[in-house]
């Protein structure tokens, strides 16, 4: 697991202690995990369905199962009590994908803040590929010189579970051209600090953060996050009209559910289907000056 993963696994797990132990300041390492049984797994995905989105709340009830499968597989649970206990089922529900898309004048607005010095240079090309390519914060980081197909212009991405796919770099190839110029072709990480402290270091998913938070403020780009970037990939190339198993790929989406989540076309015919039915209200209120 990537440092952010096992954070995020910790959080889970201290949830999971809090309300097991009813104690809100409790850790994982207070729960004696072997002795959960199927009666309090579920009072647990009970309280979790109340109090978090099921997205989070399957989050940590899948790692619950994780740490119920190890204790089982380390002989401090029977068979018969690890099924059952994780055996709770999964919180139902639907959610629209977080974030926003980044409209062509904001992506523009945020590549013009980058000059022409290395640490611009690297941040454009950052910025390419995060929306040119739709890679992850954790794909971009682990990406290397070796990763980089120049005759093919592709990247050889790893993604979640793992997974590998090629992504094709587009129009985000002349970005990544110019930093590699400035970069050198030392073998290593393809995006490195520039600073003195971190100079010729694998960037960090903390690092793209903080960059990226800078070049919005320098940009007057509001609530951005970098998973905007990607959300904008998967929207834009829909609404080009590539079909969604191209477009599961390309983002190594597990599903091409996943992947319509994000398509704007549904909700757009949503509207202007709304816009054909007439409502024959009169307006009894006058508009008031703002």
């Amino acid at each position: 697991l990537s440092a952010g993963s096992r954070r995020t696994m910790e959080s889970a797990l201290d949830k999971v202690a809090q309300l097991g132990l009813g104690n809100p300041n409790a850790t994982a390492w207070d729960l004696p995990w072997e002795r959960l049984r199927f009666q309090h797994t579920t009072a647990i995905r009970s309280a979790l369905q109340e109090q978090y989105a099921h997205t989070t709340a399957n989050r940590i009830l899948s790692a619950l199962r994780g740490v119920l499968k190890a204790a089982w597989k380390l002989g401090l649970m029977s068979a018969e009590d690890y099924q059952k206990a994780a055996s709770v089922e999964s919180v139902r529900g639907e959610t629209v994908p977080a974030g926003r898309a980044l409209s062509a004048g904001e992506l523009a607005g945020l590549l013009e803040t980058c000059e022409a010095d290395p640490v611009g240079i690297r941040d454009a090309a950052i910025l390419s590929l995060l929306y040119g390519c739709g890679l992850r914060r954790a794909e971009l980081v682990l990406l290397d010189l070796d990763h980089y197909i120049k005759e093919e212009s592709e990247l050889i991405v790893r993604g979640k579970g793992n997974k590998q796919r090629t992504v094709p770099l587009g129009h985000a190839s002349p970005a990544l051209a110019d930093w590699l110029a400035v970069r050198g072709e030392q073998k290593g990480p393809i995006f490195w600090g520039l600073g003195n402290r971190n100079r010729g270091k694998r960037l960090t998913d903390q690092a793209i953060y903080d960059m990226l938070q800078k070049r919005a403020k320098l940009a007057g780009v509001n609530n951005l996050s970098p998973h905007d970037f990607r959300r904008t990939f998967v929207g834009d190339l829909l609404d080009a009209g590539a079909d969604i198993a191209t477009v599961q790929r390309m983002a190594g989406h597990a599903s091409p559910a996943t992947t319509s989540r994000y398509d704007r076309r549904g909700k757009r015919a949503q509207h202007k289907a709304a816009s054909l039915l007439h409502v024959p209200y009169r307006r009894r209120v006058e508009k008031q000056d703002q």
